[in-house]
């Protein structure tokens, strides 16, 4: 059987000691999309995209709209009707055929899909054809919802929202009091082929460290062993962050350059039958492994998610972030 890893993905597995239960969980990635995960897609209202630029930078994105706006066309192809906005650092790649990393992600019911493929403009939206489908577990994604789709809970007036688009090679105080708060982020990184995938982390506030204006290290917890992101980085080190500010609605775009830090420890090699932790105990999430991501770029956006969302239940799968302070879990 073929392997369906590249070779840095391999050495990332390698280096994790998780190389044979990669093979293993490696038996998930499809080529096409299940029934299941197709009716999924039609209830989703938010897509995470990722991409390399002209210059080779690579910047992550959401691509919002109504329940059907992502609509699988047969098993290989992904209708999605939404294109980034103009001042979007993914605007213009998408205006051509491009390399596309994808997560579809439902923050109430804690599930997500990842797609990867290459899209194309078709009218307003896009069309992507796929060669990469995985289901993803949902740990350490925290439950939330946009408050105007829950009316169980208590409307809350937004938080003023930045009055344009804000650029610049560095982050700013609002910027990095964002960061320090953040429970949420998405990376988005590409092999040296451009080849795109898009990914979820998730912690308790804290888990993305705030080293410097153009510098930030977040943990590398547990998942599900395939070690996609990092062995997209052993390759290429570029890649994008995206972080929601979901009180203002808008969207935080970083891209620079990411460093693997692996430390001493591949004790998750004896957690479960795909090294996914599956425990339920928040400490085997830790495996030592660091990323140190080094900003060369900032585009702030408005009005990218809708503003006002419920307060984050926390995922039990989340480690404690020391010197924080703790958070309920669910």
């Amino acid at each position: 059987m073929t392997s369906p890893y590249h070779r840095g993905e391999r050495e990332a597995q390698e280096r994790a000691g998780l190389r044979r239960k990669a093979e293993i969980s490696g038996r998930a990635i499809r080529d096409t999309v299940p029934p299941v995960a197709a009716a999924f897609l039609t209830e989703q209202r938010l897509l995470v995209a990722g991409a390399a630029d002209e210059r080779g930078e690579v910047w992550a994105t959401v691509l919002t709209g109504p329940a059907g706006f992502l609509c699988a066309e047969g098993e290989r192809s992904l209708s999605v009707a939404a294109r980034p906005a103009p001042d979007d650092p993914l605007a213009s790649v998408l205006e051509r055929p491009a390399r596309l990393g994808m997560l579809a992600i439902d923050a109430a019911s804690r599930r997500r899909m990842r797609m990867n493929g290459t899209a194309r403009p078709r009218g307003d939206g896009l069309l992507v054809d796929l060669d990469q489908v995985v289901a993803n577990c949902p740990k350490y994604i925290q439950r939330r919802t946009p408050l105007a789709e829950d009316p169980g809970k208590p409307s809350v007036p937004p938080a003023a929202r930045p009055a344009g688009v804000r650029r610049g090679d560095r982050l700013d105080d609002g910027q990095l009091r964002l960061l320090a708060r953040a429970d949420t982020f998405f990376v988005a990184t590409a092999d040296e082929h451009g080849r795109a995938d898009a990914s979820h982390r998730g912690g308790n506030p804290g888990f993305l460290q705030v080293l410097a204006p153009t510098r930030l290290r977040w943990p590398d917890y547990t998942g599900n062993a395939m070690l996609l992101t990092l062995g997209n980085l052993l390759v290429n080190p570029r890649a994008g962050l995206v972080v929601p500010d979901y009180a203002t609605g808008a969207t935080l775009h970083l891209t620079g350059t990411a460093e693997i830090v692996w430390g001493a420890g591949t004790a998750e090699d004896s957690r479960g039958p795909t090294g996914s932790g599956d425990s339920g105990r928040a400490g085997d999430a830790e495996t030592g492994r660091t990323v140190e991501f080094t900003v060369t770029g900032v585009a702030e956006l408005p009005g990218t998610l809708p503003a006002g969302w419920s307060p984050p239940e926390f995922s039990r799968f989340n480690p404690a972030v020391p010197g924080a302070g703790s958070a309920g879990v669910a």
